[in-house]
């Protein structure tokens, strides 16, 4: 199991250094001076105080849907409905902090628990579908997206709108409703703490509950489990609506860590990209983390190198597109696995002669 870990670990790596080299070689195809694009896409997010804050900020929603498609992929079920739970439980978070009483610290509360209720009822639905009627969660989940999509800008412009902000955006939210910063400045809020705290309480969860050893061996072997005892569909379900809510306080940590009100008027990509941290992660939640800064580094240097260089930030979609080819692909240093378990085989048999 070490060597199996190693291996993984030791092939992302490889996998995001040709990645960037694949970078590299396309900057100098594309810029009229790629060493100096190139520099500030690599070194650029740790040039500067804000510039890290932002970053780390970038990657606090991307633990979350990191952790909530994790969860989903450990029981072999495919889930791209975080996008649509996370859109959903900022809508509720944002009415839970517009209309109910300013009480201090326990607005904040009330707005969290709205936002994971609501990516829990938006999981639920694909979780019954797939547990009771055996239907296509790729297919429920992915339309739910934009069933939220819809429904929450429909109830934000016509329950919760701004009509002097001249867009559509909400009311701006008290400040019982803000999550506090850990630095006021730069808007560095408390957000990725409660990530932190989330990445903990999901690995109890997968590692140390029956529920989450439940959900691990259908992914191992579904047959198995079924003749084990397991509930199959229950645990299916129950693993989609845990994943729903994790996706659902992502919504709420983003819009009162960040703007303090609703401004999306689009889907933020969150939910998708949280497909991407999960694949880097091997579905690990203490991988989750490492594989979210990642991610927010890159695209907090992608955004930079297009202000201080001719080279579009879009060049990130590329090198995610590398990386993920490169670590799905089984037969990517399979060889070397290979001898390494013969090597493993070979020494655990003379140390038993």
């Amino acid at each position: 199991m070490k060597k199996t870990s190693s291996f993984e670990f030791i092939r992302i790596l490889v996998a995001i250094g040709i990645s960037l080299i694949l970078g590299f070689l396309l900057t100098l195809l594309l810029s009229k001076d790629p060493i100096h694009a190139y520099k500030y896409f690599l070194y650029g997010p740790l040039s500067k105080t804000r510039r890290i804050i932002e970053f780390i900020n970038n990657s606090v929603p991307l633990i979350f849907t990191g952790l909530a498609v994790s969860i989903v992929f450990k029981a072999e079920q495919f889930n791209i409905g975080a996008e649509g739970q996370l859109f959903i439980g900022a809508v509720a978070g944002t009415a839970v902090a517009i209309l109910f009483p300013h009480i201090q610290i326990l607005h904040i509360i009330l707005v969290f628990i709205a936002a994971m209720i609501a990516g829990m009822l938006w999981a639920a639905v694909p979780g019954i579908l797939k547990s009771k009627l055996n239907a296509s969660e790729l297919v429920s989940s992915l339309m739910m997206n934009y069933v939220a999509f819809y429904l929450g800008l429909y109830f934000v412009n016509y329950y919760l709108r701004d009509k002097n902000a001249g867009f559509l955006v909400s009311y701006k939210f008290p400040k019982t409703a803000w999550l506090p910063y850990l630095y006021r400045r730069y808007h560095f809020h408390y957000g990725i703490i409660v990530a932190l705290v989330f990445v903990v309480l999901v690995w109890y969860l997968l590692y140390r509950t029956k529920i989450g050893y439940e959900i691990r061996m259908i992914g191992y072997n579904l047959k198995f489990s079924e003749a084990g005892g397991i509930n199959v569909p229950n645990t299916i379900f129950s693993a989609q609506v845990i994943s729903g809510a994790v996706a659902g306080i992502a919504g709420a940590i983003e819009v009162t860590g960040l703007y303090h009100r609703f401004l999306w008027q689009n889907l933020p990509g969150y939910g998708f990209d949280g497909i991407i941290v999960a694949l880097l992660a091997r579905n690990n939640p203490i991988g989750v983390p490492f594989a979210a800064l990642f991610l927010g580094y890159l695209r907090t240097g992608a955004r930079i190198m297009e202000r201080q260089s001719d080279m579009s930030a879009e060049m990130v979609t590329v090198l995610q597109a590398f990386v993920i080819l490169l670590v799905t692909a089984q037969a990517f240093l399979s060889t070397w696995k290979q001898r390494m378990i013969e090597k493993a085989s070979r020494k655990e048999e003379e140390e038993n002669e």
